[in-house]
């Protein structure tokens, strides 16, 4: 029988290589949002068709329900969390697993059925659905969103887990992002994959046209990367 690490890293590694071929995951020289240049780059808006979209939500369902969270809704955060979410949920509903979705609007609405909040009612165990997490700003607005509206925040599904130090007054921390979801903000983080999966990825390949990333991933995580 395969180990539930065994099923993760098959998942991971599925990932890792849906992303590459989508254009998702690139490699280079790119400039993060903490100043750090970055051997790599993970663009989540660049699932930007139909197939990949509905290939993605597949990822999403399965790490979801793959880690056992409990929860009765998704809710997705403006504005990448909005497609994120509905795609999840119809992933789910296919499976068998028929979930409420809500998200928000940055601005309110002031006709209509009116407020930020669109979808279903906000209430009980709620699961929020975003690309990644930087430095967990983003995902403490969502839960205060969500604890607003009635209902419970209990974790956060992402797609790719940088594992990498955040920053706090311009300095790195000694904690990632998610890290601090989980300790700070009390919220279980699912990942599909992280930086450890992408670096695997890299040393099976590295016989390939993607070989020579591999050592500047590797020291950019042993500069950056929290364990």
């Amino acid at each position: 029988m395969a180990s539930a690490d065994t099923g993760r890293d098959a998942l991971a590694q599925d990932f890792v290589q849906f992303a590459v071929d989508a254009g998702v995951l690139r490699f280079g020289e790119f400039k993060t949002k903490a100043g750090r240049l970055s051997p790599y780059f993970f663009n989540a808006g660049l699932f930007d068709d139909g197939a990949k979209a509905g290939r993605l939500a597949q990822f999403y369902a399965r790490r979801i329900l793959a880690s056992g969270i409990g929860f009765d809704m998704l809710f997705g955060p403006a504005y990448k969390g909005i497609p994120l979410a509905t795609a999840v949920a119809i992933e789910m509903a296919r499976l068998g697993r028929n979930v409420p979705f809500a998200y928000n609007r940055k601005e309110a609405k002031d006709h209509g059925e009116g407020g930020t909040l669109v979808g279903a009612p906000v209430r009980g165990r709620v699961l929020i659905v975003d690309d990644v997490i930087t430095d967990g700003g983003a995902k403490r607005e969502a839960r205060e969103i969500v604890i607003a509206a009635g209902g419970t925040p209990v974790a956060v599904a992402i797609a790719m887990d940088r594992q990498e130090k955040a920053t706090e007054g311009g300095r790195d921390a000694d904690y990632s992002g998610v890290q601090y979801v989980e300790r700070q903000l009390g919220l279980a983080v699912c990942s599909i994959a992280r930086l450890d999966d992408l670096l695997q990825y890299l040393a099976q390949h590295a016989d390939g046209a993607l070989g020579s990333y591999h050592q500047q991933v590797l020291a950019y995580r042993e500069r950056y990367g929290v364990s």
